[in-house]
């Protein structure tokens, strides 16, 4: 299998953590290159629910996992999530997983500046899920951060983080009003935790590149959604990184020669969490539906997710922007039953047809979907396994993907499990089960 990077097309949720761990099998490494956890992957193995949100999905497949540089790991809830994988009876130990001495650490002080930011925006918040995300990139970007090479200088990390410490209570205090942080207790309660740390700790990027140079394949693995990128989503109502495929040689430390095969994973409907501009978004009946059947709550923040038609605008911009190779597209189960299924293959903005993705939010806002509406199928697919066994209206919906976004789907997703998969193409070997 060729080196391959895993990227939502839409708003996230779009199955991936399903896909990384489908195809775990066929590499050696898997290594997740941005984001946080604020982003949740959910794998279900023989009907049991594994639920990851920094470690790599690949760890269930026994695979070497990496957090690269561009993640950013909030050290409590990773040693909580490794806790969590060896109860599972799941091997993290640090042989199997190591996390970038690049990577940036989430503070307790961002997430009070999280929450706070968004208490006091009020109706005008943005979504944000309060885990300090977006300040942590901040302190990145401002040169500011506490990376996790600090951890292995004890004398340097309590300097910095008492400097920091006291710069940002001014800003709890003075401007949002809150409670501020007691430094020592927090140099404290990190110091007593290094040591668990400190073994996961490694050069991320020199260990990919030996390993590509002897031969191993890599999974890429992204979080959140195209449309979700701090460069291309709907900003302001987006993540603060970049979830592009791109972003996988700068997040992992590698050359973006080494990325050989882009796929693109999209949801058979369109869901969104949060706030923000959802073109196709559904007030009905059949969004009720969609809602019920496709179980759509965030596997992070249990929120609800929005839900609406499939939106090839979208689809058509997150094809362009991430350079996809291949389409997966996934839930398709989710639309059996349904007596008409429609897709928006442009948009209405005062009079004019809108075939690309607006930057301006307040154009999205006010747009119209056109759509064009195809048949439906009252056929159970969630246990075909082949392709042709597929009723004819659903291999026309297939098609019709392919056509408007002139990229193949190559795998089909019926269903969580691991098993309810239809492969269309051989991209990888097959295994002896």
């Amino acid at each position: 299998m060729l080196n391959t990077v895993i990227v939502g097309t839409q708003w996230g949720d779009e199955g991936k953590g399903k896909i990384v761990d489908l195809l775990s099998l066929h590499v050696d490494y898997v290594v997740r290159f941005q984001g946080g956890n604020n982003a949740g992957h959910t794998m279900v193995i023989n009907g049991k629910k594994i639920i990851s949100h920094l470690i790599p999905s690949g760890i269930i497949q026994n695979k070497k996992c990496f957090i690269g540089n561009g993640v950013v790991v909030d050290p409590i809830v990773l040693l909580e999530e490794i806790n969590y994988f060896i109860k599972n009876k799941i091997d993290v130990s640090p042989a199997r997983m190591k996390i970038s001495n690049k990577c940036h650490m989430i503070m307790p002080y961002h997430k009070l500046i999280d929450k706070a930011r968004e208490i006091k925006k009020g109706k005008n918040k943005i979504g944000t899920t309060g885990r300090g995300i977006g300040p942590c990139y901040e302190d990145k970007a401002a040169r500011r951060g506490i990376r996790f090479a600090d951890l292995l200088e004890p004398e340097l990390f309590i300097e910095k983080l008492t400097e920091i410490i006291e710069e940002k209570n001014l800003y709890l205090k003075n401007y949002f009003h809150t409670n501020t942080i007691d430094a020592k207790s927090v140099i404290n309660e990190f110091l007593t935790i290094k040591e668990q740390l400190i073994p996961y700790i490694d050069d991320v990027s020199v260990i990919l590149y030996n390993g590509i140079n002897k031969g191993k394949k890599i999974l890429f693995e992204g979080a959140q959604g195209t449309h979700l990128d701090i460069e291309h989503g709907t900003y302001p109502f987006v993540t603060s990184s970049s979830t592009a495929s791109a972003n996988a040689a700068c997040g992992s430390g590698l050359g973006p020669n080494k990325l050989e095969q882009i796929l693109g994973i999209v949801k058979a409907y369109t869901t969104r969490v949060g706030s923000g501009p959802f073109p196709t978004e559904l007030f009905d009946e059949t969004g009720e539906k969609l809602q019920e059947k496709g179980i759509e709550f965030g596997a992070t923040t249990g929120r609800q997710r929005r839900c609406g038609w499939l939106d090839m605008v979208m689809l058509r911009n997150a094809v362009r922007i991430n350079g996809l190779t291949g389409l997966v597209l996934t839930k398709l189960d989710v639309l059996d039953g349904l007596d008409e299924i429609k897709i928006c293959n442009n948009y209405k903005y005062k009079d004019k047809i809108i075939q690309e993705f607006p930057s301006s939010i307040e154009t999205l806002e006010n747009c119209t979907p056109i759509y064009e509406s195809y048949q439906g199928w009252n056929d159970d697919i969630s246990k075909i396994r082949e392709y042709n066994e597929l009723p004819e209206p659903a291999k026309k919906y297939i098609k019709i993907i392919e056509k408007l976004s002139q990229v193949q789907v190559k795998i089909i997703s019926l269903g969580a499990d691991r098993k309810a998969t239809i492969i269309r193409e051989d991209f990888f070997p097959k295994t002896k089960s």
